[in-house]
């Protein structure tokens, strides 16, 4: 009898079934220290214990990307392994922040099927919730993935397709216990620009760009445990490229955008992403961003700002698609998020 898993094909997955991913992940400041040596992520509350302490938290946390990717990545044998491409995102809500010690581990349930029409892949929409060793969920979000068929003459399975909200609701927004801005230090965070200073529909060229290397990448993937096949079996693909993980590029533009949004501290929620084009190694990663929304909260001197991220490989800034309403092809990243800043 085989001993091998060769993961799951579109065929495989039932709408409601509850998948438990296996091995769990400790965290230390080990994944702290690789997630600013692979991006130049230089935020302050997740560089500094005494800048977080003095934001009301009792230590720096992990990187919210970096326990978004632990998470994801427990996923992947189970959801993607056997994925063509990674689509999108919806409904993310980070409930707790990760500290080094932290046990992360990950459980998705099967919401959404729907086959293609070219009867060789199709759509599996799952809710993932990450807990840490106390049960508590960390993160929770929606992605959808396309996923091969192992026979093309298997049966198509009943079409579900949920219904997700288009944004998280502020009021969900869940603030980290104890976080106070009210005495923010604009100097150490590196930027004088608070919540009030950003106007709806406001666009910034974050200016910087970073060249994707393919050691750099296959760390990434590797340190998340993201086995995905594409991104590591060039003979996968007919071009015999590996594709860059998408949340290596989630983290690049995030980190890019710390030129115009230094004080953009914390990520709470993922409203959306597309993943529009795909990434090689030698691409050169470059980010904008639009203010699409604000809002207050009930923590001291804390507000809410939804930020609409772009990265791209190229081209001109705040340009997403061409004349028929087609994803330009440098656009790389669409992602629709809410941060907390200082008010």
């Amino acid at each position: 009898m085989a001993k091998t898993n060769p993961g799951r094909f579109f065929e495989d997955y039932t709408v409601g079934e509850t998948i438990h991913h296996s091995v769990p992940r400790t965290v230390s400041g080990g994944e702290r220290a690789l997630y600013h040596a692979l991006y130049p992520a230089r935020h302050a509350l997740y560089s500094s214990d005494m800048f977080a302490r003095s934001c009301g938290l009792p230590a720096s946390p992990l990187d919210d990307m970096a326990a978004f990717h632990v998470i994801f990545g427990k996923t992947v044998p189970d959801i993607s392994l056997n994925a063509l491409a990674n689509l999108g995102y919806a409904e993310g809500r980070w409930r707790q922040p990760v500290w080094p010690g932290d046990t992360l581990r990950s459980r998705s349930e099967v919401i959404g099927l729907k086959q293609n029409s070219n009867g060789k892949s199709g759509v599996v929409w799952v809710r993932t919730r990450g807990m840490n060793q106390r049960d508590e969920v960390v993160l929770d979000y929606v992605r959808w993935a396309m996923v091969r068929k192992r026979d093309p003459e298997s049966p198509a399975p009943e079409t579900v397709i949920p219904n997700l909200a288009r944004v998280v609701d502020p009021a969900d927004l869940v603030i980290p216990e104890g976080l106070d801005f009210s005495n923010y230090d604009f100097t150490l965070a590196g930027d004088t620009h608070r919540w009030g200073d950003y106007e709806l529909g406001e666009l910034i060229d974050h200016v910087d760009g970073v060249t994707v290397e393919e050691a750099e990448h296959m760390m990434a993937t590797r340190l998340w445990q993201n086995t995905a096949k594409v991104h590591f079996d060039a003979t996968l693909r007919e071009d015999g490229r590996r594709l860059i993980y998408g949340g290596h590029v989630i983290s690049m533009a995030r980190a890019l955008s710390f030129n115009g949004l230094a004080n953009a501290q914390i990520i709470v929620g993922l409203n959306g992403g597309t993943h529009a084009n795909p990434c090689y190694a030698g691409d050169t990663i470059k980010a904008w961003s639009e203010v699409l929304d604000k809002a207050e909260t009930a923590a001291p001197g804390v507000g809410a700002l939804r930020l609409r991220l772009v990265a791209t490989k190229g081209g001109m800034p705040f340009v997403l698609k061409d004349a028929e309403g087609r994803w330009r092809p440098e656009v790389l990243l669409d992602l629709d998020y809410w941060v907390l800043m200082p008010l």
